[in-house]
């Protein structure tokens, strides 16, 4: 794969700004809510983009991960009870933002019986009964593939549902206490557990992967149902965590859309600075 070898300095395509006035009002309505953000939490470069235009997505279940992914900036320590009123607070906070897309997503909750497949329908219902023409996406880990807790998830209300692979099998090293095959059966499953819904993954390049294993990713994903894809660049939180092996240019990301759209994906977003949730509407609009 023709790539740009990593530098002491990003290339100009990832040189994003981000203006701080514009993340305020945004900030404001979740911390009133007593809630969490992928973007802060997970230190998205997008963040001052998605806040200006009043979007984020909702990390309910705390913040703290029950695993030791070593490219996620997640908190990793002991996490806490799930909060009962977390569900009504993400619908007010929808409601004050006037979001018609909403996408939530959480940390792994190993701990919990149900992965928090439960709370996550809670709040699918919460926004519904605020505003049912409301277009929730979630964003789940696997839930260690439990069938009563993908079945929840499944039947939530929810329209479009996501899984992310991540990478390819040969780096799954860095997702701690993950299996690349289950990845792709909890995606299979839920398309058989409700025909009527959207799954979706993600993965990042730049970490040695090679061109034949993405490939081979993208055919796996078809042949389990998946036909939407978030493809970005890998970006290290910091020193701390798994290096970036190299920055891949914007015509690569070009070239693994159009080549993922040929083999039947329905839609993919694919750009050194897409991420999971990044112009969500515009997949299911697509």
């Amino acid at each position: 794969m023709s790539t740009q070898k990593i530098t002491f300095s990003k290339p100009e395509w990832l040189r994003k700004k981000i203006t701080l006035s514009s993340l305020r009002e945004v900030e404001a309505i979740i911390a009133k809510g007593r809630l969490h953000t992928v973007c802060q939490e997970a230190m998205c470069p997008n963040i001052g983009e998605c806040f200006s235009k009043k979007q984020a997505t909702f990390l309910i279940l705390g913040k703290q991960c029950t695993r030791q992914c070593t490219f996620c900036s997640v908190s990793k320590e002991i996490p806490l009870p799930p909060d009962p009123e977390e569900p009504g607070h993400v619908a007010q906070s929808v409601e004050a933002m006037g979001l018609r897309h909403v996408v939530i997503t959480s940390p792994t909750r190993d701990d919990l019986p149900d992965g928090g497949a439960a709370h996550f329908a809670q709040t699918v219902q919460a926004i519904k009964q605020m505003d049912d023409t409301i277009v929730v996406e979630l964003l789940i880990p696997d839930m260690q593939e439990k069938e009563a807790a993908l079945k929840t998830i499944a039947h939530s209300g929810a329209e479009l549902i996501g899984h992310n692979l991540e990478t390819v099998p040969r780096l799954y090293h860095i997702r701690k206490g993950a299996k690349y095959e289950r990845s792709l059966r909890v995606l299979k499953k839920l398309s058989l557990l409700n025909p009527d819904i959207m799954t979706k993954s993600g993965i990042m390049l730049g970490l040695g992967e090679k061109e034949e294993e993405v490939t081979a990713l993208l055919h796996d994903l078809l042949e389990h149902d998946c036909k939407l894809l978030s493809i970005g660049q890998y970006l290290a939180p910091s020193k701390e965590y798994t290096e970036v092996v190299e920055f891949v240019p914007p015509e690569r990301f070009d070239y693994f859309r159009d080549k993922g759209m040929a083999m039947g994906f329905r839609y993919i977003k694919s750009s050194p600075y897409t991420r999971s949730s990044y112009m969500a509407d515009e997949y299911l609009k697509a």
